[in-house]
């Protein structure tokens, strides 16, 4: 035994495959936002101060936020703040997936802070706008970063509003001493949210892992079965994947229908819309199914593992935002990963009240079924490799 090579190449065979399943976990570890899509809009009209220029506390604090986040360094900067004209733009960002939160300055916010020098102040108020649905780990950083913007800039008005009233030798009314714990409020308000039963937001990368593990059974069991038929010539082979391609639509349809009634009765996910979710699900399937069907035809079974090793990889980056990843993950992995587009149609259709329509998602994946269908179809053509012609006629099928 200890003269076989493979015996004794066990422990290396072993640590390979810890460092290569190790790289899985990277992704997870500690992850940063870089950039992450963040919208103001600046309602402020300003207020004219007797004996003073009209001033604009809105713009004051657009040019402060900026100047806060803004960095000396090479890194990419935690947040990339976007300008949007008004409220009705920035909700339809929210609803394209544009911004992860937004910051709403009203009106009247330069005209409530002016009063907080009066003996009946107002204290100003913003909005905060958390996209939910788009992507729970990245929304709720971005609202963490507005909530500290916010109590920031409490902290800065509240100073210098108190140092003003020590240079006077003013005494304060005990409103204005109230207004002086939150000089701004803020109102928060979750779009496009998630809902109960949706495993936090992550519903549509849970059902990810049984749906690609469905499709790589039935595409390697299906190849498996029509590789074994005895085909004479190009048009029986032809006819032969063609079958390949009719099966694998019907068990698309059986996985996408099956697994979406198993989520919503079995398992109690939230699915607003059963027969769209399923038929998207049915489209995903038969697209991953002809995507590996077509490596499978091209290089055999031996073309299995890579995609175990996309699942493996893959399910980390799914959960995540592209903002939250390192550059090398989201050029050389994230970009690649055709799931991506399953999770992205998914939330589109659970939380942001998307029907099943031609969007990026559902064309993605049918040009990759296409792809994948057009490699199978190829394949018929393949010169037929010695091993097998000498086969065929052992069994009496050569010519």
């Amino acid at each position: 035994m200890f003269k076989n090579k493979l015996v004794l190449a066990s422990p290396l065979i072993a640590l390979a495959i810890i460092f290569i399943f190790s790289l899985t976990l990277f992704p997870s570890v500690q992850p940063q936002p870089k950039n992450l899509p963040i919208a103001i809009v600046n309602e402020d009209e300003g207020v004219q101060v007797p004996d003073q220029p009209k001033m604009n506390m809105g713009e004051t604090l657009v040019e402060k936020i900026h100047t806060m986040s803004s960095t000396k360094s090479d890194e990419d900067p935690a947040v990339k703040w976007v300008n949007v004209n008004n409220t009705e733009a920035v909700q339809e960002g929210l609803d394209n997936q544009e911004y992860y939160a937004a910051l709403v300055i009203p009106k009247d916010f330069s005209a409530k802070q002016a009063s907080l020098r009066k003996p009946d102040p107002t204290s100003a108020e913003v909005q905060i706008f958390i996209n939910q649905g788009m992507n729970t780990m990245a929304s709720t950083a971005a609202g963490q970063i507005l909530n500290g913007v916010v109590d920031n800039m409490n902290n800065v008005v509240r100073q210098q509003i108190l140092d003003g009233f020590e240079k006077q030798g003013a005494t304060l009314t005990p409103k204005q001493v109230t207004s002086m714990v939150t000089p701004i409020t803020k109102t928060v308000t979750n779009v496009n949210e998630i809902g109960s039963n949706s495993a936090n937001g992550n519903a549509p990368v849970s059902l990810f892992q049984p749906l690609w593990m469905a499709s790589m059974a039935s595409a390697a069991i299906i190849y498996l079965a029509v590789s074994k038929l005895p085909v004479a010539g190009r048009k029986e082979k032809l006819a032969s994947k063609f079958i390949q391609i009719l099966i694998g639509a019907v068990v698309a349809l059986i996985v996408g229908f099956g697994l979406t009634f198993l989520a919503d009765g079995l398992i109690g996910f939230n699915i607003p819309d059963l027969s769209d979710t399923a038929l998207f699900l049915s489209l995903t399937s038969f697209s991953f199914y002809l995507m590996i069907s077509a490596i499978l035809s091209l290089i055999g079974i031996r073309g299995m593992p890579l995609f175990v090793l996309m699942l493996f990889f893959g399910a980390p980056l799914l959960a995540m935002a592209p903002e939250m990843m390192s550059s090398f993950y989201r050029d050389w992995f994230y970009s690649w990963l055709p799931m991506k587009f399953m999770v992205q149609g998914l939330r589109e259709l659970f939380y942001f009240g998307e029907g099943l329509s031609w969007n990026s998602a559902v064309s993605s994946l049918v040009w990759i079924g296409i792809g994948g269908m057009l490699v199978i179809l190829a394949t018929a053509f393949k010169p037929q490799t010695s091993g097998k012609k000498t086969t065929q006629m052992e069994n009496g099928q050569g010519v």
